[in-house]
């Protein structure tokens, strides 16, 4: 309240004249002092012998750092959500006049990864429940020992449920077979990917691989300049497509609905557009890019089209490409990951904090209360509850 420089003890208060601003201050860091009493207590039926009681400590996923259940999740929020590398993250406790060695931070977020990988495991598991997955893989920079000259260059194999509620980053080191079958190997369902042949060399029972019709579209657009007459049929029949998958959206059509709905309306544009693609295939030059695009499709025709035959299955891919740009975004800023088992760790972080944003849960309030269980000895049944499809923030678990 701000008082007027004049003399005012004569007047009469007539009102208030109110303003509102949203303010800022910075972040706090602080010493938090933990004080347990010891008491020396008789104990009965001895005389002259006593035992020490204190009341437990707090528990924590971490009891003996000495960062707090709440910095360490700030820290690991300000990295793998908004991106802020650890060395700049320092620059700012330097600030606030607090000096942490670099080891000593890479060596928190190395501790809190190991500490929640239980809770990504049972995560994967909760997500082989489910029949229907979308699939994608991106470039991770990686430190090798053995690349003198430049980084490692790994990938994240990246799986996410159909309902768009749990996903799963999968670091390996290459590109191959082997680490598409690690993950892949126990999964029952449809799989959605783009075209890439490592999945066309995967077998593996009870898993059906279809394609993103996305993919085969941009083939089509960057193809324009080549053939505009071809490229812009294609395109104007893939759009016929959307617009249906549009209507169902907005006219909320459930499962049964929207497959008849695309059964009346897309599954006879997509026969339409298969046949004339092939017919016109073979009048073109192999090597010239409306010829590719189309090869592309021709190929996977029948995955392209498999979605229209279902009433949960989507036409595309995008729902995992928008939650890649996450980790997009976080290399852009710190570059490579310090080692192999440091990339393993950031992909079971992502998979936890992104899994929260797809469920509308703040990261930092979801990954503060795990940093507040003592989670190496809560039951299964205690761990699921955590996951944070199924986490509801409780007011016993914050800490003033």
């Amino acid at each position: 309240m701000i008082e007027p420089d004049e003399d005012v003890s004569h007047c009469e208060k007539d009102g208030e004249d109110i303003k509102e601003q949203l303010g800022w201050k910075p972040g706090e860091i602080f010493i938090k002092r933990t004080v347990r009493p010891c008491y020396k207590c008789p104990i009965p039926g001895q005389p002259g012998q006593h035992r020490i009681v204190a009341a437990r400590q707090p528990a924590q996923a971490l009891p003996k750092s000495i960062a707090t259940p709440e910095l360490l999740a700030q820290i690991i929020i300000d990295k793998f959500i908004d991106h802020k590398p650890l060395n700049r993250q320092l620059d700012s406790f330097k600030r606030s006049n607090i000096s942490i060695a670099y080891s000593t931070i890479t060596d928190w977020v190395r501790q809190v990864a190991n500490v929640v990988t239980p809770l990504g495991h049972l995560q994967l598991h909760e997500m082989y429940q489910q029949q229907y997955w979308h699939g994608d893989e991106t470039g991770i920079a990686v430190l090798d020992s053995q690349v003198k000259k430049d980084t490692h260059q790994g990938y994240y194999w990246t799986y996410l449920t159909g309902d768009g509620r749990l996903i799963y980053f999968d670091y390996h080191r290459g590109r191959d077979k082997p680490a598409a079958e690690n993950i892949l190997q126990h999964f029952k369902g449809h799989l959605q990917v783009d075209g890439y042949e490592v999945y066309d060399k995967l077998n593996i029972k009870g898993m059906i691989i279809f394609f993103c019709m996305s993919h085969a579209r941009r083939k089509f657009y960057d193809s324009k300049e080549n053939d505009k007459a071809r490229a812009e049929h294609v395109l104007t029949e893939i759009a016929k497509l959307y617009k249906v998958e549009e209507e169902c959206k907005e006219q909320r059509l459930d499962e049964e609905q929207i497959k008849i709905r695309r059964a009346e309306k897309s599954l006879p544009i997509l026969k339409s557009l298969g046949e004339w693609m092939k017919q016109e295939y073979v009048k073109l030059r192999p090597k010239s890019p409306i010829a590719q695009a189309m090869a592309y499709s021709i190929k996977r025709w029948e995955g392209l089209s498999l979605y229209a035959t279902t009433g949960h299955l989507h036409i595309d891919n995008n729902p995992i490409e928008r939650c890649m740009k996450n980790l997009a975004v976080g290399r852009k800023n710190y570059l490579f990951c310090g080692s192999h088992e440091a990339a393993k760790r950031a992909g079971l972080l992502y998979s936890l904090l992104v899994s929260c944003k797809l469920n509308n849960v703040n990261p930092y309030e979801w990954l503060k209360d795990m940093l507040s269980h003592n989670i190496n000895e809560l039951t299964t049944s205690k761990l699921k509850s955590l996951l944070p499809h199924r986490w509801e923030k409780q007011e016993s678990n914050t800490t003033a």
